[in-house]
């Protein structure tokens, strides 16, 4: 079982395989500790949406910190991920506080983008579940290995994003862009993070069945999370481009 997502992969629930007193993971129980995170992340996120709205002085070292705790925790998390239900609520913590914050900054310069990228974000996941459900979509090895593939282009590509920010550079023009080729790519990006969603509800799956540890849950929802987090996000920056 080959996944996109750094967070879950074939031999993490091999190696866990045998049982614990703890029980088994379920299907359920992984929707359930994902509901949970999805409550602190809004916790967090509403508490940092108001306070880059009421213009705290703060809040854009709180962003830059909390983002740099939420990378750390998410690799600790992938590496060590007996811990994950510790790491993963304090995640979801430090991820809100993201969210809430650059949310906050769309909305000042697009009024009502933050509520049409949550229902959007939403309405794509549902719109993936359905797919996914009904086996109109299946994870099959060729689909793990194309969305692999362009889940780390795109990687790249932020990279280089970033590394040409920090000297001073713009990268590449269409990643930012508000043309037709800018949108057409924030479109594809969409469509990838939208496709790494059948693989996350394919490992779940396959988590129950491989009879993971009840932690793994955490792991799991964990994993769903950054899928969701990047959904919203890229959303976000798409309907941005189409306002400009």
């Amino acid at each position: 079982m080959r996944t996109s997502n750094p967070a879950i992969s074939k031999r993490l629930f091999e190696k866990s395989r045998p049982h614990e007193l703890s029980g088994e993971m379920t299907v359920k129980g992984t929707i359930n500790k994902s509901f949970l995170m999805l409550g602190l992340i809004l916790i967090s996120g509403s508490l940092a949406w108001k306070a880059a709205i009421a213009g705290a002085a703060w809040i854009q070292g709180v962003l830059i910190g909390s983002a740099i705790v939420g990378f750390i925790l998410a690799i600790v998390t992938i590496f060590s991920p007996k811990i994950a239900h510790i790491t993963a609520p304090l995640y979801a913590l430090a991820e809100g506080v993201v969210l809430g914050a650059v949310s906050a900054m769309y909305n000042s310069f697009y009024d009502g983008i933050v509520l049409q990228a949550i229902l959007l974000t939403v309405a794509v996941f549902l719109l993936m579940l359905l797919l996914y459900k009904t086996g109109t979509l299946k994870a099959t090895p060729a689909f793990r290995r194309g969305v692999l593939i362009a889940t780390g282009a795109v990687a790249v590509v932020y990279l280089f994003q970033w590394i040409a920010g920090m000297f001073g550079g713009s990268g590449i023009p269409m990643v930012n862009g508000s043309g037709f080729t800018g949108v057409l790519f924030s479109l594809v990006i969409v469509g990838i993070a939208a496709f790494n969603l059948i693989i996350d509800f394919d490992n779940i799956t396959k988590g129950e069945e491989a009879g993971a540890p009840k932690r793994y849950e955490w792991y799991s929802a964990f994993a769903l999370m950054i899928t969701l987090v990047w959904l919203y996000l890229e959303v976000l920056r798409l309907l941005a481009k189409l306002r400009r």
